[in-house]
């Protein structure tokens, strides 16, 4: 004869004692928490990649910086056309100041500056792809001895049942053990999706950065050859 096992598991949540259940209804809240972070995560994740493909391709294709300005106001949730409005923005304001008389010295500066602006753009953009994943690390780390808090609290229960009754029965300390290897699970469960997924934005993190990066250095160099040539890189429209 077959045994329901989800049916037994429900009974054994809804008949644990209040530790053990507040225990689990914790686990269930971080649980669905978790999953809201991961899949959200996993379309901004994906909105990002496409967006930057697509802004770095209207890049090279634009005639001016102008113009690759125009597209990046119209797509605001992307990460490489964030990092050119800060540099682009940067550029408008150097643009304005006084020139030095060496054209050399100029260029330098011109150039360094930019780059710190740029580097402030990428850091802006991934701490705010960053945003919400530290909760899915601290779930992965907390839920399994929260998990175990449970367990340690459910076998204590079985070991003062036994004192109760005096006798150490399979049928006096089974309910107690089964609630705790259940809060055990329910610890994991909460915990090995959150740990996988961490560790895989973690990794879309990194070639996000590296991405941006190269980004950056297309713009500075963009801009070298603009002011090597003598062009002005263009005016607001």
């Amino acid at each position: 004869m077959a045994v329901d096992t989800t049916a037994n598991i429900w009974t054994m949540m809804i008949g644990a004692g209040p530790v053990v259940k507040m225990v689990l209804i914790m686990l269930v809240v971080f649980s669905i928490l978790c999953w809201t972070v991961i899949l959200a995560k996993i379309k901004r994740f994906r909105q990002a990649r496409l967006g930057n493909e697509d802004f770095e391709r209207l890049f090279w294709e634009s005639p001016s910086l102008t113009q690759a300005y125009s597209h990046a106001r119209v797509m605001p949730e992307t990460p490489m056309a964030g990092v050119f409005l800060e540099g682009y923005k940067e550029l408008k304001r150097l643009q304005k100041c006084p020139k030095p008389r060496d054209t050399a010295i100029s260029l330098r500066i011109w150039l360094e500056t930019l780059e710190r602006s740029l580097n402030k753009g990428i850091q802006e953009e991934l701490s705010a792809m960053e945003r919400t994943l530290p909760f899915l690390a601290t779930t992965g780390n907390a839920a399994p001895f929260i998990g175990l808090f449970g367990t340690v609290w459910g076998i204590m229960s079985s070991f003062h049942s036994i004192g109760l009754k005096g006798s150490a029965s399979l049928a006096t300390v089974a309910p107690g053990i089964s609630e705790a290897l259940v809060a055990t699970a329910a610890g994991l469960a909460a915990a090995i999706p959150a740990v996988i997924a961490f560790n895989g934005f973690m990794s879309c993190m990194g070639r996000q950065e590296i991405q941006l990066q190269g980004f950056s250095n297309d713009f500075l160099n963009t801009v070298e050859r603009q002011l090597l040539h003598g062009k002005e890189t263009s005016q607001e429209p």
